[in-house]
């Protein structure tokens, strides 16, 4: 079956098969920032905004997201322009192996665009379900805290 989606602001069209997972079609389709974790919506090293709302892609049949905007790691910055989660992130030393980075960065740009100004508990929130095994949560905590001060400000 042929989907149509608008991934990073870029029009596509995919061939899939009816049981095909969007994490395995995304890097099928050359999205290696998504990452294949626990493969059961635990990890969200999968995580990607999909009509704006964060979701573990590992969850989510390929077929049900025709006519969806998609939005992956790619599409939040690049290495010569980063975003600032990205930067401050590098910044405070929250990133180590790399692995989870990318699920962090999309569940903070969705906790970002729902309250402009979040508490410590508030990104401790937005961030669960996001598994890092390298840094422990400390430094990614404190950068997302510092990008929401530099919001506020």
């Amino acid at each position: 079956m042929r989907i149509s989606v608008n991934i990073n602001n870029e029009y596509k069209e995919w061939e899939i098969e009816p049981g095909d997972i969007l994490l395995d079609v995304l890097r099928r389709e050359g999205y290696k920032g998504v990452k294949k974790g626990c493969g059961q919506g635990e990890c969200g090293a999968c995580a990607v905004l999909l009509n704006g709302r964060s979701v573990n892609s590992c969850m989510v049949l390929a077929a049900d997201v025709d006519g969806m905007d998609i939005i992956t790691i790619e599409g939040i910055g690049t290495p010569d322009n980063p975003d600032i989660l990205q930067k401050t992130m590098v910044e405070e030393g929250a990133v180590q192996c790399g692995f989870c980075t990318p699920g962090m960065i999309i569940s903070s740009k969705y906790m970002f665009s729902r309250i402009a100004n979040p508490d410590e508990e508030t990104i401790k929130k937005y961030l669960d379900g996001n598994y890092c095994r390298c840094t422990g949560y400390v430094k990614i905590i404190k950068a997302v805290k510092k990008v929401a001060n530099k919001k506020k400000g």
